[in-house]
């Protein structure tokens, strides 16, 4: 195995050795590795890309990806497996409890190890750490870190795999600025000639994490200012063009802003990104009605339930996503009227809610659906309520038993009801 070049700084610096006792992430991960390999190796094994990036910023990263200049007989010795792509290179892996997965790309030589770095999307991505403390950064990362700039790392940055669009309007939703360079690439092509051949599950992935940052309505906004990623959200295109109901409501006017404003007012109580998805798209429903019928879109609820869960299952998204906003599309207009209701359509409201998982997201979702909204009142004495089994509810199994049975829901739901009101009672 050839030696590996030294570099001098600032290119190169220790970084293990001048720790920060506190910063018990940054040991945790450095000691393992350091106990995993072998005193002799440390030089030849470098921390690549994303975690590089988390440590420098002392986030937590789940993933370790590792270059390391091993024989494959080294490898095993190790513990590690080579898992072998069918369009990927062959990768060594090993999982260490305590620690995570352990991803292993074989590098033959320094040389290696910086063409990898270049290749990599953003500059804040192109580092290296060696265990024996050394980091690599030809490409100036450092300094993109420090002023939260993302930069590509070549003019093909975006054509070597244009999923790499999504993954900047990610990097957009988490806070950090796109350089000239990386505005100008994104700009001067289209690229949803080039998504289409990438699975739609890559992109869903994209979006999910873009859904957990500061500033989740970036990624949206990003998409339709270059116009990109239509094959995947082409309901994304049309919201501009709609209005969000009549001015006296949504003074916000088209559908696209209403959608963002809701999506800021949960994002900024909830880091939940089921919730924030829910809140996004929870007027999908409109996207159905008769322009004839502009602004108003009555039986958008309903229209809405039938395709959320189309969009889901064409994302790919997990079950619980066409659920969850299919039910907020179908209930949340309903619940804003909260006051108005009667007692039997709050609990019948409350036992949808439970059915399609949504017990909290609905009032997060309906209120921040206008200015100044908030939980209503009474809404988890009825979720207790709509939860209480016959017997909770003190209803006789023989007396049930002997009413019709087309008659025994109704007879269930007035047993709700008294119990709803001497709950309501107990509180006032």
């Amino acid at each position: 195995m050839p030696a590996l070049e030294q570099r001098s700084p600032p290119q190169i610096r220790t970084f293990f050795t001048t720790l920060d006792s506190h910063d018990t992430l940054m040991i945790r991960i450095s000691d393992h590795l350091k106990q995993l390999f072998p005193e002799a190796c440390h030089q030849r094994i470098f921390l690549v890309g994303g975690v590089v990036r988390d440590l420098l910023l002392g986030r937590k990263n789940q993933d370790i990806d590792l270059v390391a200049a091993l024989s494959a007989a080294e490898f095993s010795a190790l513990g590690f497996q080579l898992i072998k792509g069918r369009s990927t290179d062959a990768i060594w892996h090993r999982h260490i409890a305590g620690l995570g997965t352990i991803e292993a790309t074989p590098l033959a030589d320094m040389v290696d190890l910086h063409s990898d770095l270049r290749r990599r999307d953003f500059t804040i991505n192109a580092m290296a750490l060696s265990l024996a403390g050394e980091i690599v950064d030809p490409l100036n990362g450092r300094s993109d870190l420090n002023e939260r700039r993302l930069a590509p790392c070549s003019g093909r940055t975006f054509s070597a795999d244009p999923l790499r669009v999504f993954r900047a309007f990610r990097f957009a939703a988490d806070g950090w600025h796109m350089t000239r360079a990386c505005v100008e690439q994104l700009s001067e092509h289209d690229w949803d000639r080039e998504l289409t051949a990438v699975p739609v599950e890559r992109f869903s992935r994209e979006m999910l994490k873009a859904l957990e940052k500061t500033e989740p309505e970036r990624f949206f906004q990003l998409m339709l200012e270059m116009a990109v990623g239509r094959s995947y959200l082409p309901e994304l295109l049309r919201l501009p063009l709609i209005p969000a109901g009549p001015l006296e409501h949504h003074p916000e006017g088209d559908l696209f802003s209403h959608s963002i404003q809701v999506l800021q007012r949960v994002s900024a109580v909830s880091r939940d990104h089921l919730a924030r998805f829910c809140a996004f798209f929870h007027d999908i429903g409109k996207l159905a009605t008769p322009p004839e019928l502009y602004p108003r879109h009555h039986g958008h609820d309903q229209a809405g339930f039938n395709m959320a869960m189309e969009l889901c299952q064409r994302l790919r998204l997990p079950t619980q996503y066409g659920r969850s906003l299919a039910w907020i599309s179908k209930l949340h207009g309903t619940f804003n009227l909260w006051e108005q209701l009667r007692d039997t359509t709050k609990l019948r409201l409350a036992d949808q809610a439970i059915k399609g998982g949504i017990v909290d997201i609905l009032p997060l979702v309906a209120a921040a659906d206008k200015v100044g909204g908030a939980e209503p009142r009474e809404w988890r004495e009825a979720l207790a309520v709509a939860g209480m089994s016959s017997k909770e509810l003190g209803i006789d199994p023989q007396a049930l038993e002997r009413i019709q049975p087309s008659k025994r829901p109704d007879q269930i739901l007035q047993k709700r009801v008294q119990q709803f009101r001497a709950i309501r009672t107990v509180s006032v």
